[in-house]
């Protein structure tokens, strides 16, 4: 079983001291979040992925610790650090995968989306209730068809009169079914443009996507926008493109720098735990060889994707990173996660497939957090791009 480490001591698999890196403020935040994971996530994680339930009941206390858009300033958000925000994403996802998904979407997508680009009424409407917990919201820009091009989305914005008119479809839409309010995405006569869009407006519905073998912590949904008609006040001012939806994604890319280490530490110390308890040929596991060697591996990458995570947030506070940079910390730590967490599924042999240890939990749950918010395969041609200046998209 996953085991729990105090704010002072070093987690187990830190060889490099980590903490002298972060700020007593910094430490803080990140046990408070840790505590209130191994309080409210871990003990009930098991039930809740076995029975495809995303607890909506934590959602308010997620709220009081000031979870939900906790990198934006005012409107009732925390206005922290982006090293906070990994940090907290970090401890979330070593509960699940599902769990840091919610703040994501919450905060980095549909917050945002208002926060950047929207107008100050909007702000004002919607805000203030999201970051408390009591409107939930969603970020609709992926479709059946438009996955990795969203520039190819087919949803279509017309206008009638003063109104705007909605149709389309969107999938794998995060909580989708139980948002009060959505940002959806569409094409108009005047290019890309974001749309705040209350889900109980006539048209608007959305159906959960199940089964699934991954996330299931959480709920991804198929929206369908059939006449969606909509004041002209629902347009997001700001912003018309894909560096609308693009400006959110990049904050939700951060987010999973961090957390899928998060996941990969968890499942290390699943392992770590067992190795040293689990007998076999009359001595620990923990005492062979091969064990070490992948102990010790694991811990290796963890490390460095700590680092890289880091050094990504310090940029980010200072206003100094480039875009590209999210893609080596997103294609990099997504990667290593799910070889950490597999490898730490050998360890555990047979009971690893069991929902009393989390490698395969967290593996599979990667698999989603490795396709979502760009592939590894647009990440690859981006930092491509990068290093040749051509574009290998098309």
């Amino acid at each position: 079983m996953t085991t729990t480490t105090t704010g002072t001591a070093l987690d187990p698999s830190d060889l490099i001291n980590f903490d002298a890196l972060l700020s007593s403020e910094e430490l803080a935040l990140r046990q408070q979040v840790r505590q209130f994971v191994a309080e409210n996530i871990k003990p009930n994680i098991a039930t809740w992925y076995e029975k495809a339930v995303f607890p909506l009941e934590i959602v308010p206390e997620m709220a009081k610790l000031g979870l939900l858009g906790m990198h934006l300033e005012g409107y009732g958000c925390a206005g922290r650090s982006a090293v906070e925000y990994g940090l907290a994403g970090a401890e979330l996802e070593a509960g699940d995968s599902g769990l840091r998904t919610f703040v994501s979407v919450q905060g980095s997508l549909a917050m945002s989306a208002i926060y950047k680009h929207g107008s100050e009424e909007q702000k004002q409407q919607w805000l203030p209730q999201m970051a408390a917990g009591e409107a939930i919201g969603c970020f609709g820009l992926t479709e059946p068809t438009a996955g990795s091009d969203p520039s190819s989305m087919t949803t279509f914005a017309r206008r009638d009169g003063q109104d705007w008119v909605l149709n389309g479809t969107k999938r794998w839409i995060g909580l989708a079914n139980v948002a009060k309010v959505a940002v959806i995405w569409a094409q108009t006569d005047e290019g890309i443009r974001g749309f705040v869009v209350p889900t109980d407006t006539p048209g608007y519905s959305a159906t959960p996507i199940e089964p699934k073998l991954s996330m299931r912590a959480s709920i991804q949904c198929e929206i369908e926008l059939s006449d969606v008609r909509l004041p002209a006040d629902a347009v997001l001012p700001h912003v018309t493109g894909l560096k609308g939806p693009f400006s959110c994604l990049n904050e939700a890319r951060y987010g999973i720098i961090w957390g899928s280490m998060g996941a990969a530490r968890d499942a290390f110390e699943d392992a770590l735990a067992y190795s040293q308890t689990r007998m076999q040929f009359d001595k620990p596991l923990a005492g062979y060889q091969m064990t070490q060697q992948k102990l010790v591996d694991m811990a290796l990458e963890i490390n460095k994707g700590f680092l890289l995570a880091l050094h990504i947030g310090r940029m980010k506070d200072a206003g100094t990173l480039d875009l590209h940079q999210i893609s080596v910390g997103k294609l990099n730590n997504c990667r290593e996660a799910i070889e950490i967490c597999r490898e730490a599924r050998t360890i555990l042999g047979g009971n690893g497939i069991t929902m009393d240890y989390s490698p395969l939990r967290h593996a599979n749950n990667l698999e989603s957090v490795r396709t979502y918010e760009g592939t590894d395969e647009v990440h690859t041609l981006i930092l491509g791009n990068k290093l040749t200046g051509v574009p290998a998209f098309r």
